[in-house]
């Protein structure tokens, strides 16, 4: 599910946009949501700091020290691949509100049809290949994950489960299927596990477990029949140091 954040310091603006987002979610059948809003900028920036939010709605002008443009340029600094939209009814920002890599301004008064127009274009660029952002199509509700997030896939019974930064996704399909919409980065390390080697953050050769760079402590075994070719992929990724327990990636 893709998670919405909303900022305008007028609140009825805020309940607007919220409900015309959830409109549009609901006819296109978008899994998504507005997972956050708020007037208050320090707010959105605690938030966004602390959860994984895939889409910023940014006003400009917040009757704040900090901007909507403030804001945009503080969380670009440590979240490069969030999609941010502004929103204002003064056009002259349109330029200054570019240099912030936006994917779109909406002027103001919003319409439906106009917020409609920019949500069905950036489901485009989602689905979209590209180098930076792969993105995962879980079923044909169009649940769509970034694959970036996920630590690791368990099979079970008729199941897959992704288990991601924040939470779990289930979805009927089977490893044979979902492999070929995995980037290489995920690699079997289990008949029931596929794990993420960009995520992972150590490796436990006593239990044979897989440690992610989560928070919560999650972990998936490796079994005996896929541990050689494991540590090989590492070694050859550059995040293996001649030690079970010594795996060194510097994305976690």
């Amino acid at each position: 599910m893709l998670s919405f954040v909303l900022c305008d310091d007028n609140k009825s603006n805020l309940d607007r946009l919220s409900k015309i987002l959830d409109s549009i979610f609901m006819q296109y059948n978008i899994d998504a949501k507005v997972t956050f809003s708020s007037p208050t900028p320090e707010d959105v920036l605690t938030y966004v700091k602390s959860n994984t939010v895939d889409v910023l709605f940014l006003d400009i002008d917040l009757k704040s020290e900090i901007s909507g443009i403030d804001l945009g340029n503080t969380i670009r600094k440590f979240n490069k691949d969030i999609y941010i939209i502004f929103t204002s009814a003064h056009l002259e920002y349109i330029l200054v509100a570019y240099k912030c890599k936006t994917f779109d301004f909406i002027p103001k008064p919003i319409c439906t049809e106009r917020v409609a127009e920019t949500i069905l274009r950036l489901m485009e660029d989602i689905n979209s290949d590209s180098e930076k952002n792969v993105f995962i199509r879980l079923d044909n509700r169009n649940t769509i994950i970034n694959e970036a997030n996920v630590n690791f896939i368990k099979k079970e019974g008729m199941k897959l489960i992704f288990y991601t930064n924040t939470r779990t996704y289930e979805t009927y399909n089977s490893f044979s299927k979902i492999s070929n919409e995995l980037p290489s980065n995920f690699v079997r390390c289990h008949k029931s596990y596929i794990a993420n080697i960009n995520r992972i953050s150590n490796i436990k050769s006593d239990s044979n477990e897989i440690i992610f760079c989560d928070k919560s402590n999650i972990k998936c075994t490796i079994g005996p029949k896929y541990k050689n070719n494991l540590m090989e992929v590492l070694k050859n990724n550059g995040n293996f140091s001649n030690n079970l327990d010594s795996v060194n990636n510097g994305e976690c």
